[in-house]
């Protein structure tokens, strides 16, 4: 199936106190080890980036190798998604949105979610939840312990059918909503999601120790 990526790539970096989507991993911008990921994807047919002209600079236009558009963001992530969903090609069949800001994604992880996506109408790579959880007090200090079965982190790509992502974001103006990711505007109209089990380490850098290391945790040529 015709598959868009949408990359979210509008995020103001306040938590990190400068741009984490132009720090190097390995000698290249986090904002291009992304990309590189979906334009080597062959079920990928184009790319949009949502950022700011200053953040596509990072890019070099001379590697694309499928077409990729610039869209400006919005306010929040939900409206720059929002905005991403208004630019694309009325050809494609999926759509397949990503936070920029999780460069390790495999090509293995993102076929899968494409796959479950195809089949189900809608899927998500997402990490099972491992370790012990507790809940805390005001003071934080442990009150008591979370169950864990049935529990994951939620990752990207989140990977949609055309109709479903847009009547769920359609939802989302028309009601005022502000959701965190599409599995929650999928929720929003009662569709539920496919979630697709990560197979390799795809972390968000949200503060700087994110970076830290990630060169060691680069996937190989054939996996990225």
């Amino acid at each position: 199936m015709k598959t868009t990526a949408i990359l979210v790539a509008a995020g103001s970096s306040q938590r990190m106190g400068f741009d984490k989507l132009a720090a190097p991993i390995d000698g290249k911008p986090v904002l291009a080890r992304t990309l590189d990921a979906f334009l080597a994807c062959e079920a990928i047919t184009e790319i949009l980036v949502i950022c700011p002209p200053e953040r596509f600079s990072l890019l070099d236009e001379s590697t694309f190798t499928k077409p990729v558009r610039r869209i400006d963001g919005g306010a929040a992530r939900h409206l720059s998604v929002a905005n991403g969903l208004a630019a694309v090609s009325p050809n494609a069949e999926l759509i397949a949105i990503h936070d920029a800001a999780r460069p390790l994604v495999s090509q293995p992880d993102i076929l899968a979610t494409i796959a479950a996506a195809s089949e189900h109408g809608a899927a998500a790579l997402a990490r099972r939840v491992t370790e012990t959880l507790k809940r805390s007090d005001e003071s934080d200090f442990t009150t008591v312990a979370v169950p864990r079965e049935n529990l994951w982190f939620i990752e990207t790509p989140q990977i949609f059918k055309v109709d479903l992502i847009q009547s769920a974001y359609a939802h989302v103006l028309e009601n005022d909503l502000s959701v965190t990711d599409e599995t929650s505007a999928l929720e929003a109209i009662g569709v539920k999601t496919k979630l697709v089990p990560s197979t390799s380490p795809n972390p968000k850098i949200t503060t700087p120790a994110d970076l830290a290391g990630l060169d060691s945790d680069l996937p190989s040529s054939t996996d990225h």
